[in-house]
């Protein structure tokens, strides 16, 4: 296995470590290709044995948390269980939109399609809260947004922001699909939606997970860690701010 690619250290003590993941490297093994180099195993080299508390999308970079012995686990386990974890993505869009702040509530269903996508469902989903907020508008058309998973599904954001009719950039799995279905709205295919990126620096979807805040599982103090942009996206943010109109 190659465990040679860098995995920034942003805090570790006894009893946990949190990482800025690079785009690309996966968080655990996969379970399909056990060979392929992922972050549990990078660090298990360098900290010894490590307990997954969540996990972040191969394309998503950003802050990564594992516990050190059992008693951090239970303990960090049980903040994100009850959502007392804060955790705030940043992410690039396509679309058009006139709000600055906006709450979505849409109830969610994990593997719901044949894709295994995260899908809207009225009838079966589950509670499901993200609150979205504008960093940044680039011209009529791009915008950085900060995102707040009020709950913590699978793909919640991207289900979330595909369904407010953005599309997160370069992403291949969710697309602009209005709720309610708005028909006077335009519309843009695969195809010409990905053909908008093929000049940005960045190739991959444009999510980061900018930080996390939680109670520390001995100290009880409150730690907020929080990961600076990958060169691919800071990259991409200066690129459209010159670009803009």
């Amino acid at each position: 296995m190659n465990t040679s690619e860098p995995v920034d250290v942003l805090y570790s003590d006894t009893d946990l470590v949190a990482v800025n993941k690079p785009a690309g490297l996966i968080s655990i093994r996969d379970g399909y290709n056990p060979e392929r180099s992922n972050v549990l195993q990078i660090l298990s080299e360098i900290f010894g044995k490590l307990w997954v508390v969540h996990r972040l999308d191969a394309d998503t970079s950003g802050v990564l948390l594992f516990a050190r012995n059992p008693g951090a686990h239970r303990h960090l386990s049980l903040q994100f269980e009850h959502h007392a974890v804060k955790k705030i993505y940043n992410l690039l869009v396509f679309g058009t939109f006139d709000w600055q702040e906006k709450q979505v509530d849409w109830p969610l269903s994990v593997d719901g399609d044949r894709r295994h996508r995260t899908m809207i469902d009225h009838l079966d989903g589950k509670p499901a809260s993200t609150a979205f907020q504008v960093i940044q508008r680039f011209g009529a058309d791009y915008a950085m947004l900060s995102a707040l998973p009020l709950t913590g599904y699978t793909h919640q954001i991207r289900a979330h922001c595909s369904t407010l009719g953005l599309w997160l950039l370069n992403d291949p799995l969710y697309f602009p699909r209005l709720y309610p279905p708005q028909p006077e709205s335009k519309t843009h295919n695969r195809i010409e939606l990905f053909q908008k990126t093929t000049s940005l620096p960045i190739a991959r979807t444009s999510l980061h997970a900018l930080s996390i805040q939680f109670e520390h599982p001995v100290t009880n103090q409150t730690l907020d860690i929080s990961a600076p942009y990958p060169e691919d996206f800071s990259s991409t943010i200066k690129y459209l701010r010159e670009k803009q109109p």
